[in-house]
């Protein structure tokens, strides 16, 4: 029997299967030595896997398999060497940001779009709480809003305590699975309540004293969008930073679209961007044709990939 993983808490798993029942699921004792698994969760949200009843009158199952994925997405802390499948299967990711309480660095949303891109994910950037903006943070919306849309983002502003915006949100989302992210605080879970009723899933306000979001959502979540419509949203635990794995130094450019048509133009085949002779993507940048804030980012993450050892 096929079911599709709708939560996961860690050694439980919620999983739905076609026909609509719900499974309460734990993996087979010698799966975990049976597969290659290097992240911390070899089961996530969006895994479409394989059951076996144990007892059907209770609904639990065991999982005895991980059917392949389509593609997932992973997060690490920049701390620690570890990864984690954040979710699976996926048609876009979402990163839900805020230029207020609490602010997202373009640090963070360029790491967030790199990892996306990556995993051949498409991306969408939606900055949030749009009713507390200053003219300042005006002017960075407006600014950030044409950067990410010139490189081929979509790129949208809500307020969820009003629901400006959210209509527009929903036409994207329709009929899509969605992984919804960002830093705890930038109002994920209100968004979410207004897209899917009834979910009335737990918001918290931002904490005074830190200016940091505190977590409402403990593991991630899959929930159904309301028909005719259709689809689903994955919620996930809220980020306070994201590391980029999985990825050497000369692959960071080809995750960075507005460098690709330049890459192949640097006399270099090995260019890394910095100071080489002939480098196309530095000329672009003084050109203006590759922004100098993108290429800020790309330095730093690139300063935060190991080199490999030959």
């Amino acid at each position: 029997m096929e079911a599709v993983i709708c939560k996961s808490t860690g050694s439980w798993y919620t999983a739905r299967a076609d026909a609509g029942t719900v499974w309460q699921c734990r993996i087979r004792g010698k799966f975990r030595a049976d597969e290659a698994i290097t992240s911390t969760n070899p089961v996530a949200v969006g895994d479409v896997v394989e059951l076996e009843p144990e007892d059907a009158a209770r609904h639990t199952a065991m999982i005895t398999r991980i059917m392949p994925r389509k593609n997932y997405m992973v997060r690490s802390s920049p701390h620690r060497p570890s990864r984690h499948v954040i979710a699976a299967n996926l048609d876009q990711a979402l990163l839900v940001a805020s230029l207020r309480t609490p602010r997202t660095s373009q640090g963070f949303i360029d790491r967030f779009l790199v990892t996306a891109a990556a995993y051949h994910i498409p991306a969408i950037l939606v900055f949030n709480k749009s009713d507390l903006h200053r003219r300042q943070e005006e002017e960075r919306y407006a600014f950030w809003k044409a950067l990410y849309e010139a490189i081929g983002y979509t790129v949208l502003g809500t307020a969820a305590v009003s629901g400006e915006g959210v209509d527009p949100l929903r036409e994207l989302l329709s009929g899509k699975i969605t992984l919804f992210s960002g830093h705890s605080g930038v109002g994920k879970s209100t968004l979410i309540n207004l897209l899917i009723p009834g979910s009335q899933l737990r918001t918290q306000s931002v904490s005074g004293w830190s200016g940091k979001g505190m977590h409402t959502t403990t593991f991630a979540e899959m929930f159904p969008l309301p028909e005719p419509g259709g689809g689903a949203i994955i919620d996930t635990p809220g980020i306070r930073e994201l590391g980029v794995v999985d990825m050497e130094k000369a692959e960071l450019s080809h995750y960075f679209l507005e460098m690709q048509p330049y890459i192949g133009k640097c006399r270099f085949n090995n260019c890394l961007h910095i100071d080489e002779p002939g480098c196309a993507v530095r000329d672009a940048v003084e050109k203006g044709a590759v922004s100098a804030e993108r290429y800020e980012s790309y330095l730093t993450i690139l300063d935060s990939l190991e080199t490999p050892e030959w």
